[in-house]
């Protein structure tokens, strides 16, 4: 039994957003997170294989060369292996390709019956929850989105699932795919002995010569000239005004509000 996290290396949004001039993110001047709701799904992994102590937790993640570091603190939180898929044939890809490529990743480590892939509902940076739905029809397989619980037992996975308006509980066969949102679960720390045994743990890159015999890997269908999207433009948001305290009374502090919205018509 295997327990495949996908993971991506991602901007830390909260810092400053780096853009060049031609309107891309300049993600060589921005630092870098494990995406947080990739964090989620790991945890999902650890929790079921802390039940199922014979399963072992593989990570995955598409990137440059550095994501080695986010991967390594993956093996100290308690994954027992990692698998790094890089090469330049698979840079500026979009999700379609991006799937495409991880979906080749996980048939070429090998998915056995009994194996469940795990994502993060969405990536802060471009938040479209695509990834991972379409890695799970590339490789045929049932899916369930927006996992707040599961459940392991005989052999089938009971995924409670949060809606804008409720809950919906779903059971599905294995091998299948879930993507997990952040009120599933808290993740865990990395711990010391986590940290000295993660150097020692197996950890591979999956380049392109790696992944070329599988059938998935065409270069007419991965990476930039593969990707059917483009980001036109990236931005950050303009800054708000400052904001304006009114002093006085509450009563003195309604009529300076009711008289400076009046003046700007906006009652």
């Amino acid at each position: 039994m295997k327990f495949i996290v996908c993971v991506k290396q991602v901007p830390d949004t909260s810092g400053v957003v780096a853009v060049k001039a031609d309107g891309t993110m300049d993600r060589s001047r921005m630092a870098t997170i494990t995406n947080p709701d990739d964090l989620n799904a790991v945890e999902a992994a650890l929790a079921l294989k802390d039940q199922n102590p014979e399963a072992k937790v593989i990570v995955v993640s598409m990137g440059p060369a550095p994501a080695e570091g986010m991967l390594r603190e993956l093996l100290a939180m308690g994954c027992d292996e990692a698998v790094l898929v890089s090469g330049r044939e698979f840079g500026g890809s979009d999700t379609f390709a991006t799937s495409q490529i991880i979906a080749a990743a996980i048939a070429h480590i090998g998915l056995d019956e009994d194996d469940i892939i795990f994502c993060g509902r969405q990536a802060i940076d471009g938040d479209t929850a695509q990834v991972g739905p379409q890695i799970a029809e590339k490789l045929d397989l049932p899916q369930v989105t927006y996992a707040i619980d599961l459940k392991l037992e005989d052999g089938k996975l009971i995924v409670r699932r949060q809606l804008e308006d409720g809950y919906m509980t779903i059971e599905t066969s294995l091998p299948c795919l879930v993507t997990c949102i952040k009120e599933l679960n808290v993740p865990r720390y990395m711990t010391v002995k986590g940290i000295l045994e993660s150097f020692s743990k197996p950890y591979q890159v999956f380049d392109y010569n790696e992944l070329k015999d599988e059938p998935l890997i065409e270069l007419d269908t991965i990476g930039l000239k593969g990707s059917p999207t483009n980001v036109y433009k990236s931005f950050s948001p303009p800054l708000k005004g400052a904001g304006v305290i009114l002093d006085g009374s509450p009563a003195e502090s309604v009529e300076k509000l009711f008289a400076a919205l009046t003046e700007k018509h906006i009652i």
